[in-house]
């Protein structure tokens, strides 16, 4: 399965290292690939990044929200589906993004979007874990 991550903005210290740390894990499972773009993109920029068939998540703080287990059962059902996944983070006014497939939440505080990033990459790792019965805290 190929896992795009759309984020607006770069990473910058203190996240490049758990950025990297988890990509490094996510290999044996899934192909990353990571589009930063410009802190000023618009949701028209950003809409063309997503790949064309994948399945798109935008990341907002009023969505739904959802536990490790409920993410990995998630997780297994798209990859049955046969598309790809791409997971849009926008910057820090928000993004709103119509071509959307589904909006997801990691809960209702306000998280720093370079953060964000490391969440995905973790919560993506914790599901293909437990999706293989593997020990996922670390």
């Amino acid at each position: 399965m190929r896992v795009t991550l759309v984020a607006v903005g770069r990473t910058r210290a203190p996240y490049l290292d758990d950025v990297a740390h988890y990509e490094k894990l996510l290999r044996p499972y899934v192909k990353l690939d990571t589009v930063e773009l410009r802190d000023d993109a618009d949701a028209a920029q950003v809409a063309r990044r997503v790949p064309d068939r994948a399945h798109c998540v935008l990341l907002a703080i009023d969505a739904p929200t959802r536990d490790s287990v409920t993410q990995a059962t998630w997780l297994e059902e798209r990859r049955a589906s046969g598309r790809d996944l791409c997971f849009v983070i926008g910057g820090a006014d928000g993004l709103d993004l119509d071509r959307a497939d589904e909006r997801l939440s990691f809960g209702p505080v306000t998280l720093p979007h370079q953060l964000a990033r490391v969440i995905v990459l973790e919560q993506l790792y914790r599901a293909h874990r437990i999706l293989r019965g593997e020990p996922y805290h670390h």
